[in-house]
């Protein structure tokens, strides 16, 4: 969660990106929506606090969602089950998901498909490298 929040928004809390994703954990509207009305919840996405609960719990929900869809229900978000090929891990899909969308990467009806490579790999490398693991 960390190294994603690093990569969307430098962990600036007060960011808005051009296409409509707001604060640390870049959230666009729609999802907050989607999550809060999904799981009962009332985060707001322009609250610091909130951002980050609603970055984490989509991130969970992407864990299970794809773990369940193409892992077996395997969850493991362990950089050692990866290959060389992006497309073979979960921890890449759902990377990959948070950025682009589950829905271009993990559609049900065929492979995962990393449509974002570069991102996928940027937050890998932070999730390593990162000042921000310090905190």
């Amino acid at each position: 969660m960390k190294a994603t929040a690093w990569q969307e928004s430098g962990w600036q809390s007060t960011i808005i990106a051009c296409d409509g994703g707001i604060g640390l954990m870049q959230v666009m509207p729609a999802t907050a929506d989607w999550m809060n009305q999904r799981f009962g919840q009332s985060y707001d996405v322009w609250d610091y606090r909130d951002n980050a609960y609603l970055g984490a719990n989509y991130l969970a929900w992407l864990t299970k969602y794809i773990g369940d869809l193409y892992f077996d229900g395997d969850y493991r978000l362990d950089a050692a089950l990866c290959s060389a090929e992006l497309n073979s891990c979960l921890l890449n899909a759902v990377i990959a998901s948070y950025n682009y969308g589950h829905a271009a990467v993990a559609s049900g009806e065929g492979p995962i498909t990393i449509p974002n490579p570069r991102y996928v790999g940027n937050v890998r490398a932070l999730m390593t490298e990162c000042v921000c693991l310090a905190y």
